[in-house]
């Protein structure tokens, strides 16, 4: 049985602001990360890696589903590592000039065997970090 790594964060920023920022591929890589083939559209896939010149972990992520403003589904996985993919769920939740951002992270024990960068430990420091700080601190410029 899954158990999901669920990270939830308050940003003082509208929901509107907060979407744009998760699904728009410019304002993505000053935040996250740079990801060029980037389309807002289901069963669109795109590609991505950590930042630098490395290119040590290639991402690949299938869109799911899209529920404009509110909900954002994909596939999160390591094509060079695995065939096994995980899902990772944005949805947003207004609370007037507020927004309430919880991320969902399924079925992350699919990677235990891919070492300690791919561990739960791992998947959760680095999405507080993204949400926590550097998303936090975008929108709420």
């Amino acid at each position: 049985m899954s158990h999901p790594i669920i990270i939830e964060q308050k940003v003082n920023a509208p929901a509107e602001k907060v979407w744009k920022a998760l699904t728009d591929k410019n304002e993505m890589k000053i935040w996250y990360f740079d990801i060029p083939d980037f389309i807002l559209e289901t069963g669109k896939v795109f590609n991505f890696y950590e930042p630098g010149d490395e290119r040590k972990y290639h991402h690949q992520a299938e869109i799911l589903e899209i529920i404009h403003g509110n909900k954002f589904k994909h596939t999160w996985y390591y094509p060079d590592f695995s065939d096994k993919k995980t899902t990772v769920i944005w949805e947003l939740v207004p609370e007037g000039d507020r927004t309430l951002i919880r991320l969902t992270h399924d079925d992350i024990d699919h990677f235990e065997d891919l070492g300690e960068n791919f561990s739960r430990e791992a998947f959760n420091e680095g999405w507080r970090g993204i949400i926590g700080q550097s998303l936090k601190s975008y929108v709420e410029a």
